[in-house]
């Protein structure tokens, strides 16, 4: 993981079980005109840590975030790539945005000194498959390479699509999760015409996304990535890999409604929980955790509880939900990588992270979202889920490791 949270996995855990919010005012440029004024930067970020100085220029941040994230994911994993088995390890990195910076900078170049000034490297630093590519480059992958652009639901496919992958046998092992930077003038003034983004807080940053509460009104974009290392089981234990948990289950579906909102009975989201578990050969009532999309839109929040209270019956007063992006933000495309690694760290360590700033009561948000503080549960799968615009919709549902 590479939040606003942390740099690294361990420093956004124990941040995330902490509480911590990650959002603060917009540094990377003047937003004094803009309606909202904060987001979920990642901080201090060295790629050179990662990568030398002459290729760090030849690439967007949502790429550099990729590489970190895929170099921690490895290293946890203890996967080594080599000739005898780099043609079974794949590369499935998405992103909602790509390269925003990139082609502001690269278009304002143009427009100031004419096509000469273009860089060479501009196209390979934008195109959202890149992260993808210099990952499987760095290091190695000769498997599946591969990503979607599935707006928000985008890393939740390539995670879902990657155990597909291996449970069909085109893989052993998968990199797999999604990157974003879209905290640029474009990519904010673009949400913030549609009135997604909250405007209310820009003095209180870290109060101003708060999914499920009654206070909401809107996101707050984030940043970063999240990258899984999924393998074949059998793989996995021969090399005595340290298994956080198993993927079991996944689902799609469309809203088939309207290209940004969700359908107000929330049948997309319910069809696309249900298809997971289904999946998974389990029924809703084996659900222990939902680790919920929860964007803070006033839409979104009251709608996913609706489907979640359509799957679970009166359980759903029962089962704890939470939104992680209470504390990173909403990281768009990289969303579903970071918040499947987030739900497979809280089977792991069966401890629920919560929603933060849950102040205001609201009548149609009325289950049990982890308010403001970490919970201790007993967790054997919880689903992770993510929603994006033209109403694709995508569930991961995970088990606890049990050997």
């Amino acid at each position: 993981m590479t939040t606003a949270v942390g740099l690294e996995t361990d420093s956004t855990w124990k941040g995330l079980l902490a509480g911590k919010s990650g959002i603060g005012p917009i540094t990377y440029f003047d937003a004094s005109e803009f309606s909202s004024r904060i987001a979920g930067e990642v901080k201090n970020f060295d790629p050179l840590t990662y990568v030398d100085r002459k290729n760090a220029k030849k690439m967007d941040p949502f790429i550099l975030y990729a590489i970190a994230a895929a170099e921690q994911a490895l290293a946890q994993s203890g996967l080594r790539i080599g000739c005898a088995n780099a043609c079974r390890v794949g590369t499935y990195i998405s992103s909602g945005i790509g390269g925003f910076g990139t082609i502001e900078r690269e278009h304002e170049k143009f427009l100031k000194n004419g096509p000469r000034r273009i860089s060479p490297f501009f196209i390979p630093a934008a195109i959202i498959n890149l992260a993808a590519g210099q990952v499987s480059i760095r290091f190695g992958a000769k498997g599946p390479n591969s990503a979607t652009a599935t707006a928000c639901s985008a890393s939740s496919h390539a995670i879902g699509d990657s155990f597909k992958m291996i449970q069909c046998g085109e893989a052993d092992a998968m990199i797999a999760g999604g990157a974003e930077a879209a905290i640029t003038p474009m990519g904010v003034g673009g949400f913030a015409a549609m009135r997604a983004l909250s405007t209310a807080r820009n003095d209180e940053p870290e109060k101003a996304s708060r999914p499920f509460d009654g206070g909401r009104d809107g996101f707050v974009v984030g940043e970063g990535a999240g990258i899984l290392i999924l393998e074949e089981m059998e793989s996995a234990l021969q090399r005595g890999a340290q298994v956080i948990a198993e993927i079991v289950g996944y689902g799609m579906s469309s809203d088939a409604f309207h290209i940004t909102a969700p359908p107000d009975d929330g049948s997309g989201a319910f069809r696309v929980m249900q298809k997971a578990i289904l999946d998974a050969g389990l029924s809703p009532q084996d659900i222990d955790y939902i680790n919920a999309h929860g964007t803070s839109t006033p839409p979104n929040d009251r709608i996913e509880t609706r489907a979640i209270k359509d799957l679970l019956g009166q359980r759903a007063y029962q089962i704890p939900v939470s939104s992680t992006k209470s504390m990173t933000g909403h990281l768009l495309g990289a969303a579903g990588g970071l918040e499947g690694g987030i739900t497979a760290l809280a089977i792991r360590d069966q401890i629920l992270p919560p929603t933060i700033n849950q102040e205001i009561p609201d009548p149609d948000c009325d289950l049990d979202y982890i308010p403001n503080q970490a919970r201790k549960a007993e967790i054997r799968y919880a689903l992770s889920n993510s929603f994006g615009f033209g109403g694709t919709n995508a569930s991961i549902l995970l088990k606890r490791f049990e050997h």
